[in-house]
């Protein structure tokens, strides 16, 4: 975990970086160019247009930067995995591009406009998801800049593949461009961006897995950039240090988890327990049961437990430990899994019968890996009474889909718009 790589300074030899300083010079620079270049094609005058706002924008943080960040501008390891992930699903799409024959100045103003827009579709759905944990306890005023600081982690899959759809069906559209042959196109580049990005999770300690007994199993720093980091947090809040875990289920906290060797199993509470008391305190939901496990830890004390149908049990207290137990790390496994995946739908295009197929391939097998990595994921809860995490409910709805989309495809005809074989194709 290295939430922070390091941080930039406010001068570079004497010279200002932000406000009227070297930042600012070198956005104006890029702006004039990109002007320059989109001018040249049609439609490019209504792109400078829409995208003269968000460069404005750009421009006055790094005037307000200075002073929300006076000790330096923090480099954030899951913010430049962000970035990572953006150049090189720009390299592979780009290539593809160049293959088929368009012109790669359309390739920026799509990268642009879908990355902004997987971006805030990512945060907001990680910011409803995690509504009642994290910013329902906030006056209104801290959760709103809770919610935006988006470069500390916190960006759900299928948000951002939510939102940088919208943004490419707009863009698609307005440039006349064939949907599915262009879904093609970029569909390796949105795996090969979810490869960086979930090594930005484990950069950052989210999207962690449960405890795991195995060789490969990694443990996190008690401290993060916010307190605890997130998998320590969770297995305090969870009751992990005390052998045991502990969640809400059906209006009721129960122990989902007994490690062996623990406190917990040597005390005879049992998977399935319902738990009635901590430490004296009606456990009526997880942030009850959190803030007992909390204060207790923090100040060594002994944990009572009495478990429904059983007689209290006192569990020894215990300090702090300086990390997080063994867990299972879902977040490289997640990368392996978007890196392979790239690498087989960049192999497959090529061979494709029909437009659409290396979407309609993505579209198949990635909710189905996404499926199962979320049994071994323990920060996401159940979904609406079903049992399964949201995610698990994306997938399932992302994978009917999917069968919709192939039924489609089988019944149209053998065509590839950007077969290079084919003549080369020009949008109006």
């Amino acid at each position: 975990m290295c939430s922070t790589l390091f941080h930039v300074p406010t001068h570079l030899f004497g010279v200002p970086l932000f406000g009227f300083g070297i930042l600012l010079a070198l956005l104006v620079i890029a702006t004039a160019v990109w002007a320059a270049r989109s001018l040249k094609r049609e439609g490019g005058l209504q792109d400078v247009l829409v995208g003269l706002p968000v460069l404005a924008l750009l421009a006055g943080a790094i005037f307000v930067l200075p002073w929300v960040f006076p000790d330096g501008f923090p480099i954030r390891g899951y913010g430049v995995m962000l970035i990572a992930a953006g150049v090189s699903g720009l390299a592979l799409a780009y290539v593809r591009m160049r293959q088929a024959g368009l012109n790669p100045d359309l390739l920026f103003s799509l990268a642009f406009w879908m990355f902004v827009a997987g971006i805030v579709g990512g945060r907001v759905f990680y910011v409803i998801e995690y509504w009642e944990p994290l910013y329902a306890p906030l006056p209104p005023h801290k959760a709103f800049i809770e919610a935006l600081k988006y470069a500390k982690g916190g960006l759900v899959v299928y948000g951002a593949l939510f939102g940088a759809t919208l943004a490419f069906l707009w863009f698609v559209r307005r440039h006349r461009l064939p949907t599915l042959a262009m879904a093609d196109l970029v569909a390796p580049s949105l795996v090969v961006g979810l490869a960086f990005g979930r090594i930005g999770c484990l950069l950052n300690g989210c999207c962690f897995g449960g405890v795991a007994d195995v060789h490969w199993a990694v443990t996190f720093p008690q401290e993060g950039s916010l307190g605890f980091s997130p998998p320590y947090s969770a297995q305090v809040a969870g009751g992990e240090f005390y052998g045991m875990h502990l969640a809400e289920k059906e209006e009721q906290v129960k122990v989902l988890q007994i490690l062996p060797d623990s406190a917990a199993a040597t005390a005879g509470i049992e998977v399935g327990d319902v738990v009635e008391r901590l430490a004296g305190a009606k456990a009526t939901n997880e942030q009850v049961v959190a803030e007992v496990l909390s204060t207790a830890l923090a100040k060594e004390r002994s944990l009572p437990v009495k478990i429904e149908g059983k007689p209290e049990v006192v569990l020894p207290a215990r300090a702090l430990p300086p990390r997080s137990l063994g867990v299972h790390p879902t977040q490289l496994y997640s990368a392996i899994n978007a890196g392979l995946l790239a690498w087989l739908l960049w192999s497959y295009y090529p061979f494709r019968r029909r437009d659409g197929e290396v979407f309609a391939l993505l579209i198949t097998i990635y909710p189905v890996a996404r499926f199962l990595l979320e049994r071994i994921r323990i920060d996401e809860s159940s979904f609406m009474g079903t049992g399964l995490s949201i995610s698990q409910n994306v997938s399932l709805v992302l994978l009917a889909a999917a069968v919709a989309l192939w039924i489609f495809l089988s019944r149209q005809p053998r065509e590839r718009r950007f077969d290079p074989a084919a003549a080369e194709f020009s949008p109006a």
